[in-house]
């Protein structure tokens, strides 16, 4: 049986962070790309030398050539820059766009088969450039963030009721963010409901604070979360590697489901061997289903703008 691939592009922080995590649970044997002459050859290089120490059976393999990625299994996109002073929004939408619809036209090119898994920000939109560029089928292409924000909204939890983290399960919805729209109802600690434990007033602290987890983190590191975040691709990664058909919450094409008629936002999905396997569909109050027609909403929004930007790019000058 041949070992299975796994592509990280982009070895900044979160991408040498997934190629390492990814390594050490010997998912196959990863490659890991990034642009600048050196970066990921050398992470690569101090990755393999950690194997001596703890060893796995995979290689790890830094590159700045794609043929060197071709035939991948899984590719996990984390290339785009970090928003920076004096940076808008769109500005940061610009070229996050340009940087995915590069690396995704590539991916399509060495890699027709691959499943992707995309980490770049802003999230949502991100998935969809890397959907309309690679033309792959829809279950073959996603977003990670449900399960960032499920296990910042887990870990919150845990800290206030005392408990241990890996008993609470927790479902969010909508875009990465502050769109996010965690259900409190679907959240339970040990098979008890979160809303049993903890009054409204309480959860509702949580919820903010979750959406706002990014931010947090920014603001004591002067820069993005990476381990969290990583974590979570590699997680998705094997969920489809293994084909354990695991339900978590990720950014994944809605056609039907939620009322959604065509669009790519976060909703709890199993996860297997075909990339998203099926959208699970809660059933949700008003309440609910309102913050999440918004937060689909304003991902159409975002959706809208980046396609202009695409067209005008494709134009002849």
């Amino acid at each position: 049986m041949s070992r299975k691939k796994i592509a990280v592009i982009g070895a900044g922080n979160v991408g040498a962070t997934a190629a390492q995590i990814a390594a050490s649970k010997d998912l196959g044997d990863v490659v890991l790309l990034d642009i600048v002459q050196g970066l990921a050859e050398g992470k690569a290089l101090d990755m393999s030398e950690w194997g001596g120490v703890d060893a796995f059976s995979g290689a790890v393999r830094g590159t700045r050539d794609w043929n060197d990625t071709a035939g991948s299994d899984i590719v996990i996109i984390t290339s785009g820059l970090a928003r920076k002073p004096g940076m808008s929004r769109d500005d940061l939408v610009a070229m996050n766009t340009r940087i995915v619809q590069s690396v995704s036209a590539e991916v399509a090119r060495v890699s027709p088969k691959a499943i992707v898994i995309v980490v770049s920000n802003p999230l949502d939109v991100m998935v969809h450039v890397a959907g309309r560029v690679t033309g792959f089928p829809r279950n073959r292409v996603m977003g990670m963030a449900g399960v960032l924000d499920s296990a910042r909204f887990a870990f919150f939890i845990s800290e206030v009721l005392g408990v241990h983290v890996g008993d609470i399960q927790g479902v969010l919805m909508g875009g990465h963010g502050d769109d996010m729209v965690p259900l409190p109802r679907y959240t339970s600690v040990a098979g008890i409901p979160l809303t049993e434990l903890m009054d409204k007033p309480a959860i509702g602290r949580l919820i903010d604070r979750a959406r706002k987890g990014g931010i947090e983190i920014v603001n004591l590191l002067g820069f993005s979360a990476y381990y969290a975040p990583a974590a979570g691709a590699v997680k998705m990664a094997e969920a489809i590697l293994k084909d354990s058909r695991s339900i978590m919450s990720c950014c994944a094409w809605c056609d039907g489901p939620y009322g959604v008629r065509g669009a790519f936002v976060g909703v709890p999905v199993v996860l297997g061997s075909n990339g998203v396997e099926k959208v699970v569909e809660l059933g949700l109050n008003d309440d609910e289903r309102k913050a999440f027609a918004e937060s689909v909403g304003h991902v159409r929004e975002l959706v809208v703008k980046v396609d202009g930007l695409m067209d005008a790019a494709a134009k002849p000058a």
